[in-house]
């Protein structure tokens, strides 16, 4: 059993670079580009974030988290990890480091190191709107 700790933080790659801790739906659909594959995207999500009615995902500034950064220590095969606050609420799932974190299996370093989680509400939002399965949200305990 592998635990793992940190906090929720951005992080500065480079001189002048600054990376905020979460993306957006909004900005996931910004970056579409049916050219680039690393930026399609399907048109049903398309057609759903410009429909809304989903405010229930919303964060306080009204926008539908996607993912966050974490300082927390991780390695390949922590995806799929569950990221827990400190009142042992799921928020995300990890899925990936950042570039310059990948180092972290030899050293750690606190101000570069930076794991990728999927956040909760954007995961409730795919199974909910994207895939219809409103029916599995409905068996949850969701805690707002």
């Amino acid at each position: 059993l592998r635990v793992s700790y940190g906090q929720i933080d951005n992080y500065s790659p480079s001189d002048g670079i600054k990376c905020k801790h979460y993306t957006t739906l909004k900005g996931v659909i910004e970056k579409y580009n049916p050219d680039v594959e690393d930026f399609e995207l399907p048109k049903h999500l398309i057609d759903i974030y410009k429909q809304k009615g989903y405010d229930k995902y919303l964060n306080k500034k009204g926008q539908l988290p996607v993912a966050f950064t974490a300082s927390n220590h991780t390695t390949g095969g922590n995806s799929g990890s569950p990221i827990l606050n400190a009142k042992g609420e799921l928020i995300g799932l990890n899925f990936d480091r950042n570039w310059e974190g990948t180092m972290s299996d030899i050293m750690y370093d606190p101000d570069q190191v930076r794991n990728i989680s999927v956040d909760v509400r954007y995961i409730l939002f795919i199974i909910e709107f994207y895939s219809g399965a409103e029916h599995l949200v409905a068996e949850m305990n969701i805690i707002d």
